[in-house]
């Protein structure tokens, strides 16, 4: 948020105060380098990607969880994997409802 205000030419510390943040907080934050959790959610992502495509884009949060615990067996909850699909834009495939083919006549 901070660096898009900056880019359109608004000052960082009046954007800074805004937000509530300090501007030696951004500064460190901007030029830190990603952590651990960051690298494997990106490795993961990668592992879910193929999976899901390898699956014709069928599975789910919950199939792409059992095939990463089972088939290559990484340790992941099924919520990180729920999080990491969502961020990304992918989803499984939902049923559809099936129309109704009967109408009852109450008389």
């Amino acid at each position: 948020m901070i660096a898009v205000e900056k880019a359109s030419g608004l000052p960082v510390s009046v954007a800074c105060e805004l937000l509530g943040v300090s501007r030696s907080g951004f500064h460190d934050w901007e030029t830190r380098s990603p952590s651990d959790r960051e690298f494997t959610d990106a490795w993961l992502l990668e592992k879910i990607k193929q999976i899901h495509t390898d699956n014709r884009g069928v599975y789910g949060a919950r199939r792409i969880h059992a095939e990463l615990r089972m088939a290559h067996d990484i340790r992941v909850g099924k919520k990180r994997v729920a999080r990491l699909m969502r961020q990304a834009g992918i989803s499984g495939l939902v049923p559809k409802k099936r129309g109704r083919t009967t109408i009852r006549v109450p008389a």
